[in-house]
């Protein structure tokens, strides 16, 4: 009997960083095997990373960085699993998942694998439901609905533009709950997914991670982090703020919970903290600079969010530190490398994910 095609096969593509041999694909090759992977190899272009046999993937060290983007390569990050958001540019697919590769395929409660990409591309093809919040958790999963009370005319729902997955085993914790918490492993599986409310800010994570490119893509910019910069650790959570605000202003919603990954180890809290130092600091002041922010109604598309965004950050934030006066500039960069290696981009519409009920 034949296989089926799995869902979205010639429509997603999965991005890795890495800096070593990606054994960990072994354990999820029934569920990636049949799909196109983007791997990013930070650190030295001169070594080899190994994948194992069979599967269909492209491999971008520094070197093709530089060729690619030219002068401006200056806005990915190096040294920093940021420099994912490479692969994000260079993909031609409406769909992107991203994961870690420390992160294993997880078992729910009853001991089965965990196809967590198979959940992602469930959140992504149905609606999200913003601005009015259903206590019932998503009303488009089966056995669930709307509950009494909720407006009709909000239960169209929008287009689900990122799908943000959690982790089992170890927790994705900053340097000081690292520090004060070492022992603690999450082990608690909530089968649950909800729609974070217009105006909410949410820390994003990116080692389990997905997206629709077309929708929300040019706003999935990582930030510079890590080599020559004074701040790491803070590349998915900059995208995520970015990316919530673009949302609620472009009428997307983001949705958080199922799937789950296994994070299989703790990276060092001593190393974290010197990294994350600054942006504990720095946090206080930018998460309610995004919490005010306002996009003009001249903003239609994400690249005119962006580019606007990185106007404001390079007037309110830059007063806090230079740093971000440099990476307001790299945002600019960043939107003009896309719309260079993204011609035919169109602008992002509304059409509706899935049906709804």
């Amino acid at each position: 009997m034949a296989a089926t095609a799995p869902p979205l096969k010639d429509e997603l593509d999965i991005v890795i960083p890495t800096i070593r041999n990606l054994d960990f694909l072994e354990m999820w090759r029934p569920f990636f095997e049949q799909y196109h992977l983007i791997i990013v190899q930070d650190g030295d272009p001169s070594k080899t990373i190994k994948v194992p046999d069979g599967f269909d993937y492209e491999l971008y060290n520094r070197n093709d960085i530089n060729k690619i983007l030219g002068p401006r390569a200056s806005c990915i990050s190096f040294k920093d699993s940021a420099c994912r958001c490479f692969g994000y540019m260079v993909s031609k697919k409406k769909y992107i998942y991203t994961i870690d590769d420390d992160c294993f395929v997880a078992k729910d409660p009853s001991g089965k694998d965990i196809n967590a990409l198979e959940q992602h591309i469930k959140n992504l093809l149905c609606p999200s439901t913003p601005y009015f919040f259903n206590t019932l958790y998503d009303p488009f999963r089966d056995g669930a609905d709307f509950v009494r009370g909720y407006p009709f005319s909000l239960r169209e729902g929008v287009p689900t533009a990122v799908s943000h997955g959690l982790w089992l085993n170890i927790p994705d914790y900053d340097a000081p709950t690292q520090l004060v918490k070492p022992l603690e492993r999450n082990t608690r599986y909530v089968d649950m997914v909800l729609t974070i409310p217009k105006g909410t800010l949410f820390p994003m994570c990116g080692m389990n991670l997905a997206f629709d490119r077309d929708l929300i893509g040019p706003a999935m910019y990582f930030g510079l982090m890590g080599d020559g910069q004074p701040i790491g650790r803070y590349d998915d959570m900059w995208a995520g703020w970015c990316c919530k605000v673009i949302c609620d202003h472009m009428g997307l919603g983001i949705k958080t919970g199922l799937p789950y990954i296994y994070h299989s180890k703790a990276s060092n809290p001593f190393v974290n903290l010197k990294k994350e130092y600054n942006g504990i600091f720095w946090q206080e002041e930018i998460i309610p600079f995004f919490q005010n922010l306002n996009l003009s109604k001249e903003s239609t598309t994400v690249q005119k969010c962006y580019v606007e965004m990185a106007k404001q950050v390079n007037e309110k934030l830059g007063k806090i530190d230079p740093y971000f006066v440099k990476l307001a500039d790299a945002m600019v960069t960043w939107i003009e490398a896309w719309d260079e290696l993204n011609p035919a981009t169109k602008d992002s519409a509304k059409i509706p994910n899935g049906a709804s009920k």
